[in-house]
Parts: structure tokens; sequence; C-alpha cells
């Protein structure tokens, strides 16, 4: 069961990244210029944040085995649209359906955690979560290698595919799970303020993987255009094989929960603010042309954001488990909007000053949150 919750968190949130490495062949394809066929991006990510406030707390009101099967449908239905997309009016709206629907992924995590035993939560979430890290950082290059070998709209003809399979063997599979809130659903979305502000726990662990995710992207949003450019020279095809190189990071996932159904929550997180802040040094090697650096750093950077993130996941989960999807669904809003400002400053930083300023960038997003973890009075 967890093995096929992990599987079905990385196809779904696999959706999110899809678009990223194609826009070039989108773009012109569907008579999206310059601007406008970044835009379906954005959009992915508008839809993505939309969900998670408007769908992820359903998590909280409605049986959740139901609610995960018929949103990867309708995520199937969206991403098909995108794949026969006529014009890029279509596609654009596509893509932000994707991005709505793509939450499926944000409800079985919170169903994994209250599937489990409090002993072994971290270790159950550490898995799943590798399953949904591995998606997210195998996106690229498998888009990259399906529009080599096949064409730009064969990834989300397999995409859409693979998810409708997923949700009929979820649908049969997952546990039945009925929540006991008793809410309306505009009272459950109206609630989302009020657990923010007064659950500190939830607070701090937003706070710390928004600089961490924000470190992240900037390095996954850098290192391509420093991979294509002199120094390496490389392909899309050889920067997609680095890109799934770079995934072995994600496997650090379960060690991360184990360690935090330990105890060890708080030495954890600290260590993972240490580690990104080494990835970046040693990154700084690879903006002189050291391949060996770049892979070193992509690892040691994907493993603190794992490191740091099953840790707060495990701690939020530990909260009332009628408020986890709601929990859930907070924390992985405010961490992605680190990873949109850790884009945007990536590729600022790397237009103006090439990898170095890039580094900066992202050693300062990934050690900035030391300082609130130094104020840590107890295990969070």
């Amino acid at each position: 069961m967890i093995l096929l919750m992990a599987v079905a968190c990385g196809l779904t949130a696999a959706n999110l990244y899809y678009a990223q490495p194609l826009i070039g062949l989108i773009g012109p394809a569907l008579g999206l210029q310059g601007g406008a066929a970044a835009l379906a991006v954005t959009l992915t990510q508008i839809g993505y944040g939309l969900g998670l406030v408007l769908v992820v707390p359903l998590g909280d009101l409605v049986e959740n085995r139901t609610l995960v099967a018929w949103s990867l449908r309708f995520a199937a239905v969206a991403v098909l649209a995108a794949g026969l997309a006529p014009t890029g009016g279509v596609f654009l709206i596509a893509a932000l359906c994707i991005g709505l629907l793509a939450v499926a992924a944000q409800i079985l995590l919170p169903l994994a955690a209250s599937m489990t035993p409090v002993e072994a939560r971290g270790q159950v979430v550490g898995e799943v979560m590798t399953g949904l890290l591995g998606g997210i950082l195998l996106a690229r290059p498998a888009a990259s290698l399906m529009a080599y070998a096949f064409g730009w709209r064969s990834i989300f003809f397999a995409s859409a595919a693979m998810l409708l399979v997923l949700s009929l063997v979820l649908a049969r599979q997952l546990p039945v799970r009925r929540p006991r809130s008793g809410m309306q659903y505009g009272a459950l979305v109206a609630s989302l303020w009020p657990l923010l502000r007064d659950t500190p726990i939830l607070q701090r662990r937003s706070a710390y993987q928004f600089g961490l995710f924000a470190a992240f992207s900037v390095f996954w949003t850098a290192a391509p255009l420093e991979l294509a450019g002199a120094d390496f020279g490389y392909s899309q095809r050889e920067i997609a094989f680095f890109a799934l190189a770079g995934a072995a990071g994600a496997l650090v996932a379960p060690i991360a929960g184990r360690l935090a159904d330990r105890g060890y929550g708080r030495a954890t997180t600290g260590a993972a603010f240490v580690i990104m802040t080494i990835g970046f040094a040693v990154s700084l090697a690879g903006g002189m042309g050291s391949l060996a650096a770049m892979l070193a750093a992509a690892l040691l950077i994907d493993g603190a954001v794992q490191l740091s993130q099953i840790s707060g996941q495990r701690a939020i989960y530990s909260l009332a488990p009628e408020i986890r999807s709601r929990l859930n669904g907070l924390f992985i809003g405010i961490f992605f909007l680190g990873g949109a400002l850790g884009s945007a400053s990536g590729g600022f930083a790397y237009a103006h000053g090439g990898w170095p300023w890039a580094a900066a960038v992202g050693g300062v997003f990934g050690a900035a949150p030391l300082l609130l973890w130094l104020t840590e009075r107890r295990e969070v």
C-alpha cells in the first residue's frame, strides 16, 4: 500500500513539471509567443495553489478514497486535453486545470499518516514523499526524453493513461477514511487562516521549508542553464540524464522519517540547513566546469530538502487528525511559494551574474532558516 501511494504521489505531482522543459517546442506548435508560452508553466503553478486552498481541505470533509479517485480521473482528462490541444488557449486552460487537480497527491499524504501508528509515522511519510519528490525530479528529464523520441505531446498522452489506471487501482485498494469534521465547505476553507495563525509548529515548519524549497528551486532553475552554457555545452538529452542522476537525493526521505520517529527531528532539520549551504558551496566548483561538483551539489541539495520536509510533516501530522488535510495544504502551499520565489530569483541571478550569483542566492535561501532554527526551544 505504501509503495502504491508513493507511486501515485510521484506520477500525480510530475504533471506540474512536464511542460517546463518543453515550452520551446509547445510555443511554436500552438502559436504561443514569448511570455505567452511561459504562461503555461505559471498557470499550472497558480492552479496548484488554488487546489491547495480549494480541493485539499476536502480531505477533512469528504471520504478520502472517493476524493482521490475522482481527482485523478479529472486530472487525466485535463492532461489529455493538454496533449490534444489544437490551440494555445486550450493548452493554457488545460495547464490551469492540471495544477488544480494534481493536488490529489496532497490528499494521499495525510491519508498515509492516518493509516500509520505514531511510532512509524515519520518513516511512512518519508517513503511516500520519496515517490512524490522522485516524480518532481524525474518529470523534466522524462518529458525531455519522450519529446526527443516521440514528440512533445507523447508525455501528456502517457501521463493521462497512467492517471486513469491509477484512479481505478486506488478506488479499489485505498482504505476508506470518512472525516468527522461536521463542517460546511465554506467554513472549512475559512478555517485555513485561523489554523495558520494559531498553530506555531505549522508556522515554524512552513518557514523552514519556504527557505529550503526556494534554494532547491534556485538550483534546478539555474543548473540547466549552466549545463547548456559554454562551460559544459550539454544538449537537452544530456541535461535530462543529469537530472536523472540528481534525483537520487530523494532516497534520503525514509532515513529522515526514521530519524524523526526516534526523536531527532530538530537535529535533522538543523543538519538540513548546513547540508544545503555546503551543497551550494560545492556547486561553485561546478561553475568552473566540474560535472562531479554539480552532481554532488544536486545530491546534497535534494537530500537537504527531504531531511527538513519529512521532519516537518511528521510534526504537523502528529497534530489533531481532523485538521490534518488542511494543515498539509497550508504547509505545502507556503513552501511552494518559496519555490516560486526561488525559480524567479535563480533565473534573474543567473542572467545577471552567471552561476556564482545563482549559487550565492541559493546559499542565502538555504542558510537563512538556520537563524530561526536556533530559536527553537523544544522538539517541533
